[in-house]
């Protein structure tokens, strides 16, 4: 099958029948972009269709390119992926891309859901409490990234000695531990969000290890940030890919 086909196939499988608006006035551009993307870059590597939605939704909810955000919600939900694992990818971004940005494009998602007669709210994932986010938040964030975590809260600055406290209660404490995505998809779409926002080349390294430690092997990591192209470009990508094979030494 070459790329044409390819292409064909995968646009039906994710968006069904239709045909992209931009074919009636910039066919050329639209060719390009579909046999690119859907003809070559879903083929790269070794992630499953339904991995790739969650990135691309992570992808286009952190760069705000709400429009295509949309379309994708409805195709990662042809393809089967849950409501729920589309929710808690978009939840997953807030600690990176903040809140105004996340609640824009969890109101595109839940305008899908509702044309879908999907149920709102989605059942809850929440697994912590007040008395216990912090501690269960600490120990995701040891889990992933080892003994550099208590290094970290003992150097901080005292004046700054919150924003560790910040990163462990609410990052990993109200975000890492909740249901519907286990922690190597969540740590995985965490390096494309980062990779993909840009001048958070430390952030991408600690992200590398941090996949590395919980399981994701350096093949994933090259797909996942492959995959990410098309939406990021290629500075950002170039600069993710820097980052892994600065972290991750072996081919």
């Amino acid at each position: 099958m070459d790329r044409v086909e390819k292409s064909n196939e995968k646009y039906k499988q994710l968006f069904g029948d239709g045909v992209p608006a931009a074919y009636a006035t910039d066919p050329d551009f639209q060719d390009i972009l579909s046999r690119f993307i859907f003809g070559e870059v879903f083929y790269q590597g070794n992630l499953d269709d339904k991995q790739r939605e969650l990135i691309t939704l992570v992808v286009l909810a952190t760069n705000q390119t709400l429009p295509q955000f949309k379309a994708h919600v409805g195709a990662a939900l042809n393809i089967g992926v849950t409501p729920v694992e589309i929710k808690e990818a978009i939840y997953q971004c807030a600690p990176y891309i903040g809140f105004p940005k996340t609640l824009n494009a969890i109101n595109e998602a839940n305008e899908v859901f509702k044309a879908k007669n999907i149920e709102l709210p989605i059942e809850s994932q929440k697994q912590v409490d007040e008395d216990n986010r912090f501690d269960k938040g600490l120990a995701t964030q040891v889990e992933i990234f080892g003994d550099v975590i208590s290094k970290m809260q003992e150097s901080a600055p005292a004046k700054q000695k919150h924003i560790q406290e910040y990163l462990s209660a609410f990052c990993f404490g109200d975000f890492y531990t909740r249901g519907g995505l286990d922690l190597k998809t969540r740590e995985l779409l965490t390096l494309c969000i980062v990779s993909s926002l840009g001048g958070c080349e430390g952030q991408v390294k600690s992200h590398v290890l941090g996949n590395k430690n919980v399981g994701n092997n350096k093949e994933t990591l090259i797909t996942a940030i492959t995959h990410c192209l098309p939406y990021m470009g290629f500075p950002r990508t170039l600069n993710a890919l820097a980052c892994v094979n600065e972290m991750i030494l072996e081919n």
